[in-house]
């Protein structure tokens, strides 16, 4: 979605490694009105993309139960190969 404005109150929560120090890149996102969620990268703080909470709910209840999975490092080896 990006045919609204981005909020300019908006409260961004970054989300980063526990222990993590520095400034990333990490992802941030913000709970706005409407119902609306907005993710950004700290290295590009204006490049903001926008989706609904809905489509957020989704996405993280899919991390939970692990559809994403192979996407993920598994011992440094890179991204595991789907079979």
């Amino acid at each position: 979605m990006t045919d609204r404005a981005t909020p300019a109150e908006l409260t961004w929560v970054r989300a980063a490694p526990e222990g993590a120090e520095g400034p990333g890149p990490w992802i941030e996102l913000a709970f706005g009105p409407d119902e609306l969620v907005h993710l950004r990268e700290t290295s590009d703080p204006t490049n903001i993309v926008t989706t609904t909470r809905t489509k957020w709910e989704a996405f993280t209840k899919g991390v939970v139960a692990g559809e994403f999975d192979h996407f993920a490092e598994h011992d440094n080896q890179g991204p595991a190969t789907p079979s």
